[in-house]
């Protein structure tokens, strides 16, 4: 009977850590997770995805990856998506004040290395307790 118990108990463990595994990427709306926590994004550094016309590049200060992971533990995946999205986002912007840009252009998804390039979607990896965004984009001057 004792024995019973611990296998039991073992294939329960198991079990729970599976569940825990869980790794959906999906797709998400970029205008829709920028609206979703107002005011958060700095309206005065634009942000330009793939595919998306932009002025003229004035000088580039190179490309610049993130890849940003948040709590997803209680969330929905899009919420989880969502606010990790825009910490990713946040990041590129605050590597515009660093090089002196003015903008970012050509973001795109980059979660676990697979590039994928939208201008109105984005990738991410939610868990049971854990949300992941990756992101490229081109730090520049644009001309006025």
């Amino acid at each position: 009977m004792k024995r019973q118990m611990i296998c039991a108990t073992v294939f329960a463990c198991l079990l729970s850590s599976h569940a825990f595994a869980r790794d959906s990427v999906a797709n998400y709306s970029v205008d829709s997770a920028l609206k979703s926590e107002g005011g958060k994004v700095d309206q005065d550094i634009p942000l330009y995805f793939a595919g998306q016309p932009h002025p003229g590049v004035a000088k580039s200060f190179g490309e610049f990856a993130t890849n940003k992971k948040t709590n997803a533990f209680g969330k929905s995946d899009e919420t989880a998506c969502q606010h990790v999205f825009l910490s990713a986002v946040l990041e590129l912007q605050d590597r515009v004040r660093k090089e002196g840009g003015n903008a970012v252009i050509n973001i795109r998804s980059n979660y676990r290395n697979v590039k994928r390039e939208s201008a109105t979607e984005f990738t991410c990896g939610a868990g049971a307790i854990v949300a992941g965004v990756a992101l490229k984009g081109e730090v520049v001057t644009l001309k006025k």
